[in-house]
């Protein structure tokens, strides 16, 4: 697992720190069960187009989602903290563009 260093100043900078315990148990959870983890703590990011995917902490039930992607068999990264896009739907799709963008960066 790895962070891209912008995301894990935006999850440091999150307020509460039950939302910082969320992140942190949804990222110990996709690294025990990497591509087998399942929804309700995962889903895809429809028409990210990169396979951006977002972390669900508690199950959906948080008010952050950590978006991250698959750089190879092993290793995924977290490439933004967003708000949960039906409570914010333009924070989370501000997010969803800076991971696009911190995607590309890696992969060049």
């Amino acid at each position: 697992m790895r962070w891209h260093p912008e995301a894990q100043t935006e999850a440091q900078a999150l307020r509460d720190p039950r939302d910082r315990e969320a992140i942190a148990h949804a990222v110990e959870k996709l690294e025990v069960e990497g591509v087998n983890l399942s929804h309700p703590h995962q889903s895809a990011i429809r028409g990210s187009g990169r396979g951006l995917r977002e972390l669900r902490p508690r199950g959906g039930r948080s008010v952050v989602r950590p978006l991250y992607t698959r750089v190879d068999r092993r290793t995924f990264v977290i490439l933004a903290i967003a708000p949960e896009a039906q409570s914010d739907s333009r924070g989370f799709n501000a997010a969803l563009r800076r991971a696009s963008r911190r995607f590309r960066e890696i992969q060049q």
